[in-house]
Parts: structure tokens; sequence; C-alpha cells
């Protein structure tokens, strides 16, 4: 039985490429790739709905978090509209899977690309780009658009029936949907689940690369959540709700400390690094201006048995060191 190695996120491009060479016999494997920027949650149920194997590769820890963190740093492509780099990011991903080719036995790779639909990595030139750059040049199938590219080497011999491949171009998504539906497939909403596109998430990851050399995954998790604000080497981040207060706690570092506000509601405020005095106050005074308490001053706790009274720093000073 012929079999492809497909890139497979669970959103509806990759559902619906499955679909279509599961409807000539194929049998498909997904492979999926999770990081701090994007989870394998929706690839699992996808992959469950259609009845596929799933290979995850975990670019969360080691050798593979590295290399993945230097090709967000530096791509040879450069980032789109935020700090995506979307053409290097495939390219590594591609790299990855013919390397497992072999281990799983697959004849070819396939991807839920579709021509135009993405302005910086899915025009003619950047598919080119992508496919030459992964090594796979030929031997990958895009089969959402085929029909609109050129033939590959799988079609030309055959492996699959490039006349039962498709012709989408461009941004709507109603032919996907239409695959699905047809089905009976569930599938999420048709957007981005990369956070790494997210204007908001660009300024803090760019902050954390010019402020420290030596990331970790936790590093990476901790600007998922709450208010940013950096004062000089420390990073202030300040819970929104109860959740990310729990959160925060979680994320604390033995050198971080813990502030919050004493007989009122509030946040949790996670200072990170080893603080001065200076620090703890300006974290205080954010941790009262984000507090319940309707008094100018309130009294924050930092650290065990150690208490400070602060007045509620002003919104102006608040924005001055937002991130």
């Amino acid at each position: 039985m012929t079999r492809a190695l497909v890139m497979f996120s669970g959103g509806l491009d990759s559902i619906a490429a499955v679909k279509v060479l599961q409807e000539q016999g194929i049998d498909v494997i997904g492979l999926n790739f999770s990081s701090n920027f994007f989870s394998k949650e929706k690839a699992e149920a996808g992959a469950k709905q259609l009845g596929i194997k799933l290979v995850n590769v975990d670019l969360t820890k080691g050798k593979q978090f590295k290399k993945y963190l230097n090709v967000v740093k530096k791509p040879k492509h450069g980032h789109g509209s935020a700090i995506n780099p979307c053409i290097d990011c495939k390219i590594f991903m591609l790299k990855t899977a013919k390397s497992l080719m072999k281990r799983f036995k697959a004849d070819f790779i396939a991807t839920g690309e579709v021509l135009n639909e993405r302005p910086m990595s899915q025009t003619k030139h950047a598919l080119n780009i992508i496919e030459k750059e992964s090594g796979l040049k030929g031997k990958l199938l895009r089969p959402l658009s085929a029909r609109l590219l050129p033939q590959t080497d799988i079609e030309q011999k055959r492996i699959v029936d490039r006349g039962r491949l498709l012709k989408i171009s461009g941004r709507s998504r109603k032919p996907q949907m239409k695959i699905a539906q047809d089905c009976g497939l569930d599938y999420p909403s048709p957007s981005g689940g990369c956070i790494l596109c997210e204007k908001a998430f660009e300024s803090k990851l760019r902050d954390l690369f010019k402020q420290k050399k030596r990331i970790r995954a936790r590093d990476i998790e901790t600007l998922k959540f709450g208010r940013h604000f950096r004062v000089g080497r420390n990073k202030i981040i300040v819970g929104r709700n109860e959740k990310e207060n729990n959160v925060l706690l979680k994320l604390k570092n033995k050198s971080d400390v813990i502030l919050e506000a004493v007989g009122v509601a509030g946040p949790i405020t996670l200072l990170q690094n080893k603080a001065s005095r200076s620090a703890i106050e300006v974290a205080a005074g954010v941790t009262a201006r984000y507090c319940d308490s309707k008094k100018h001053f309130v009294t924050i706790r930092y650290r065990k048995g150690k208490f400070i009274e602060v007045s509620k720093l002003d919104d102006k000073s608040i924005d001055k060191i937002r991130i």
C-alpha cells in the first residue's frame, strides 16, 4: 500500500489534504510538531477523526528546542508581519519529515499548503523555495493545489492520480470546508494557530531575545500570561485573572519574587531575576495599580514576612515600562 507522511496540524487545510489522499486509498501517517508557540491538541483531535496514526515531534526541549529557537531568532528568509519565520519554519519541519521517511516506510511527503492562501509562505515563489531548500524538489505533494503547480515525481510515477487532486487557490476556505462537511468531519475555526503571528506576543519575545542569551522553554511560557513590564534587567509580570495568577506561581524561579496586595483582591505579580529594592518598589506600585483597593496607598507582601507600602503607579508611568 502507498503511504504518505503528511504534515498535520489538525487545522482545516491539513484535514482536507489527508481526506483527498485517503480517497485514493493511500495510507496516511500524520506528522505533527509541538512547540512553545503552537500545541498538538488540534492535531490529536483531527487524527482521531480521520483514523490516522499521529507522530509528534517535540520542539520544547533538548537539541530540537535550541535548533528551532534559532530558526525563530534569525530566519534566512525573514519574518512575516510579526515574528513568524513561516518559510524557514516549514523548511525546518520538512527536513525533519524527510529524515523520518525511511523509518515510517513513507513513499512521499504531503502538506496542506494552498497556493496564495498566505502572502508570505504560500505564493508560488515561496512554495518553490520551501520545496528546494528542504531537499524535496519534485518529491513534495500539495494535494489541495497540485493541479495548479508543476507535476511532482509522485504524480509522474502515478503513485497518486493527479486528476483526483485539487486546484484550490486563494484565501477562501469554502472548498476545504465542503470536503470536511461532506465527510462529516468537525474542524477548528480556520485561523492561524501560531502565537508567533501575534503582534502582542512579538514585542514580548523580542524583549526576551534582547535581554537573555540562554533561553529555556520556561522563559517562553511566561510570555503567554499576564501583563508584561520591564525595569532594567528585571521583568515584571502581572496576572490578569485567577488562572494566570496560579500559572505565574508555578512558573516562579528561585531568584524570582512574588508580590501581592494584602487584605484585598488583586493580581499575583512575578518579578523575575534577582531584584534590587528599587525594582521591588516599582513592581509593588504596579501590583497596587491592578488590585481592587480604592485607597491610594496599598500594602504589598513581597517576601515571606516582608511588606512594603506603596502608592499606585499612575497610567503614564505604567505605559513607560510596558513591553
